[in-house]
């Protein structure tokens, strides 16, 4: 039997675009190759000593989120507590979204059906209990209130009927629509900072009312630039944190996109979550492990062990902490949430 293999030679091109009057800019689309995104294959642009921490100590409780009889998730990508302390626990099956009460008790699930869905990708609420969910596949960010009325969509789903009848004038779309967007987070004055991810590679940031004022970032390794920016979160100082997931680092900015440092770990970082208590901690996931740090780029511990089974971990899609000792996390390839005991004492208050 012969095999073919074909080869295809991506250039790269800069072109200039500008946002709402702000000056041109210059920007360039490099190739994605596929294997450099493979851990052990280049994908990281330079090698990251591992960070030297204590091992955490932890458990599973395996029979605590309630699944009702009927529902089996696949893909499970996100995971988020609101105010009320009830956990959302997102996936990519028929029932996308599903809520349970604090002891795990499931309560309902929403968006069976829903053309929002079509990669579902993130959720998160913001400090007025407002849902955030982010579809990378539909390219859209949609915003829920605390009464479950959208209020706001951010970029805009592919119409193929649109392209069709309009496709020279929407050829390029504009820099307010997403190239598959992965998370999001909400500044104190309501301004939302998306990672535009697969495609972009940047993040770009809107006011509250929904109107893109700027945007950093194009695909590199240098400060600044990403390859696949696939997480965000917010301290209470207003510094942002971005997981440049296949640089194997996270990048800190502040709310305009200066670059403030970044930390170089030893993994691919999947996503990441942000305590609410005083001292603020910040959980870093990667394929297997899940790191502890403090915000000034401590490692304060780590946890976990490759594995496919309760009590193991794969890519860890994404995580929820409402405190120190207590994490949830969405195990993509396992089609499983896990709540995680943290079994090592939390650092005193400052």
């Amino acid at each position: 039997m012969r095999r073919y293999l074909a080869l295809a030679v991506v250039v790269p091109m800069a072109f200039t675009v500008t946002v709402s009057g702000h000056e041109p800019r210059e920007v360039r689309l490099q190739p994605d190759v596929s294997v450099s995104q493979q851990p052990g294959r280049g994908g990281r642009a330079q090698a990251a000593a591992a960070p030297s921490a204590p091992q955490l100590k932890f458990h599973i409780d395996e029979d605590f989120f309630k699944w009702p009889t009927n529902v089996w998730p696949s893909e499970a990508v996100g995971v988020a507590l609101n105010s009320q302390k009830h956990i959302f626990l997102l996936n990519r099956g028929n029932v996308p979204l599903l809520e349970f009460a604090p002891d795990g008790a499931f309560i309902r699930s929403m968006g069976e059906g829903s053309t929002i869905f079509h990669a579902a990708h993130s959720v998160r609420f913001d400090a007025d209990d407002n849902m955030w969910l982010v579809d990378a596949g539909n390219n859209v960010v949609v915003k829920f209130n605390n009464k479950g009325r959208i209020v706001q969509a951010l970029g805009r789903r592919l119409e193929p009927w649109v392209y069709m009848t309009h496709g020279i004038e929407r050829a390029i779309p504009a820099p307010a629509s997403f190239y598959q967007p992965t998370d999001t987070a909400v500044g104190p004055d309501g301004s939302t900072y998306v990672t535009d991810s697969y495609g972009n590679s940047r993040v770009a940031k809107f006011t509250r009312e929904g109107n893109l004022v700027k945007y950093w970032g194009d695909r590199g390794a240098r400060p600044g630039q990403f390859n696949t920016p696939h997480s965000i979160v917010i301290d209470r100082n207003a510094n942002l944190y971005v997981a440049d997931r296949q640089n194997s680092r996270v990048q800190v900015f502040d709310t305009d996109g200066n670059f403030k440092t970044q930390w170089n770990l030893d993994g691919l970082t999947w996503s990441l979550c942000i305590t609410p208590g005083t001292p603020q901690v910040i959980f870093i996931c990667s394929v297997r492990k899940v790191y502890k740090m403090a915000l000034d780029g401590a490692v304060l511990g780590t946890f976990g062990k490759l594995g496919r089974l309760p009590g193991w971990f794969d890519s860890i899609h994404a995580i929820a902490c409402p405190d120190e000792k207590t994490v949830y996390v969405a195990n993509e390839f396992s089609y499983r949430f896990d709540k995680v005991a943290i079994d090592e004492p939390a650092r005193s208050q400052e």
